[in-house]
């Protein structure tokens, strides 16, 4: 066990311990906030704790029930895991801040829940335990929670309509856990471990046919979670019908665990010496089906669910480069992405709250009556889109010099990249046109006032505004520290391609004259 593992189990235990805290204390809404805030808070030093040690000293393992791998439960933090973990704790904070000054907003301070706060705290712990376990099988665990989860906080006090939406969501998710499962079952029976960093080294000894078929079930699954397209169809019909702080928690954690779990599969398991072009077909059509989507679009929300799907394919792209820049590129992008667009659904949601609508031909003039929000709006709108010099500028600058460096064609996806980023700057500005320029609309009426949302209210609670711009400030942090974090995702890059740090920290170095 090495130094700080201790630390390993508190992202998972601690949210799960304050879900029970919630629970029992469903009577105190105060209780419940703040056993909220303060687990998220502690889980979120906790991931940069790790971080750092995992940047200086190397990956951080936990053998759980002191049962070494590959026969025990490994949890394991390195500088990608780490960064991702820290990035979606400080997310989830802001969300729930959110979502808390919604509530008394709506309200009032004295209404309790007896869902949300277990469940959302139950997400939580399975987002972080998607980063920091070691093995297949405990990664579907973590997902089987996060699913759970997600299954209530979608349904939550909602019309048949959005239920019917949602069931969607439940469907495909449900498909894409037994396809899991049984990939998990096909990898076990061709090499007898589930051991991530074990099987790293049974794979390779496998005939090329099962290593290409085991390869593409994991990319198939995962896919499914990452909304990769043509897998995509389930999410633009499922996020833009939950509340509000829900919809920006799913759009900023949930697709991205599913980046990460087929990043990590993909480099550890099945390594590459040139670029993966499959990968790169799928990562085109992502980029370019999502843009043009999200300009099709008349609600807000359903735009903004296109466009990520589309960036969902830029970090694709930096896995089908597979070579160090590519991959840091991608993990770099990920980080980014993560907060950018949790803040752009948490404006759609005050934006909603104020005009009543989701429909952009419906709205109009809140440069005027908002000018604040307009600020919220296109701070991550520009970041979104890439425009100098925000950090979506700089992930995907990484990502055009790993694409151009690679060869023809991830040079040609790479001009791909540069027409999904100017599609995207048009989508985003004609949100801008029609929400923000033009005569101000009076607010229309709530549509389903029984529902978790209360809107056509004409106003923005400061809570909510500053929650929201706490997330804006996040944003700006990862540009303003751009060049530490690119430094950091590099040094991942290196390592997810080299997998030696990590196979030693798991399993210890080889024996002498031991390929491994």
């Amino acid at each position: 066990m090495t130094p700080f593992a201790w630390l390993l189990a508190l992202p998972v235990l601690l949210p799960l311990l304050g879900a029970a805290g919630t629970l029992v204390g469903s009577r105190s809404p105060t209780l419940q906030r703040v056993i909220g805030i303060v687990v998220l808070a502690a889980v979120s030093v906790v991931a940069a704790v790790l971080l750092v040690v995992a940047d200086e000293g190397g990956p951080v393992v936990a053998a759980l029930g002191g049962w070494a791998a590959p026969v025990g439960i490994a949890l394991v933090a390195d500088r990608l895991s780490a960064l991702l973990l820290l990035v979606s704790t400080l997310v989830t904070l802001a969300v729930l801040v959110y979502a808390i000054d919604q509530r008394i907003a709506d309200y009032g301070r004295g209404t309790a829940s007896t869902t949300f706060h277990p469940m959302y705290l139950m997400l939580s712990a399975g987002v972080s335990l998607a980063y920091l376990t070691g093995d297949l099988f405990t990664l579907f665990v973590a997902f089987e929670i996060m699913l759970t989860a997600s299954y209530v906080l979608i349904t939550r006090r909602t019309s048949a309509r959005k239920i019917r939406a949602g069931m969607t969501y439940v469907t495909v998710s449900l498909l894409s856990s037994l396809l899991f499962l049984t990939a998990i079952a096909f990898v076990y029976a061709a090499t007898g471990t589930v051991n991530l960093a074990d099987l790293a080294g049974r794979v390779a000894l496998l005939p090329p046919g099962p290593v290409t078929v085991l390869g593409l079930m994991l990319l198939l699954v995962f896919g499914i979670k990452a909304a990769m397209v043509p897998l995509h169809f389930w999410l633009p019909d499922s996020y833009p019908n939950a509340p509000g702080p829900v919809a920006a928690l799913f759009a900023g954690l949930l697709t991205k665990v599913g980046f990460y779990a087929m990043l990590r599969t993909q480099t550890l398991l099945f390594p590459r010496e040139e670029p993966w072009a499959l990968l790169l077909v799928l990562a085109t059509a992502t980029m370019l089906v999502g843009a043009l989507g999200a300009l099709a679009q008349n609600d807000l929300n359903r735009l903004l669910s296109f466009l990520l799907v589309s960036h969902i394919g830029f970090m694709l792209f930096g896995l089908a480069v597979f070579d160090a820049a590519g991959v840091s590129g991608a993990a770099l992008y990920a980080a980014h992405h993560i907060t950018v667009l949790a803040t752009l659904f948490l404006v759609s949601g005050l934006i909603t709250r104020r005009t009543g609508t989701v429909q952009l031909d419906e709205m109009g003039g809140l440069l005027r009556t908002s000018p604040w929000l307009a600020v919220l709006y296109a701070i991550p709108a520009l970041t979104l889109a890439g425009v100098p010099p925000t950090a979506g500028f700089v992930a995907k600058l990484a990502l055009l010099q790993a694409g151009a460096a690679a060869g023809l064609w991830p040079t040609v996806v790479a001009g791909v990249v540069v027409v999904a980023s100017l599609l995207t700057l048009y989508a985003l500005a004609r949100v801008w046109v029609r929400v923000f320029w033009g005569e101000p609309r009076a607010a229309l009426p709530d549509d389903d006032p029984d529902d978790e949302m209360v809107v056509g209210t004409a106003r923005t609670p400061v809570p909510m505004f500053a929650a929201t711009a706490g997330l804006v400030v996040v944003s700006l942090a990862i540009a303003a520290f751009a060049g530490p974090l690119a430094a950091i995702t590099g040094r991942a890059g290196v390592d997810l391609l080299d997998r030696e740090p990590y196979l030693v920290a798991v399993l210890g170095a080889p024996e002498p004259g031991v390929l491994r």
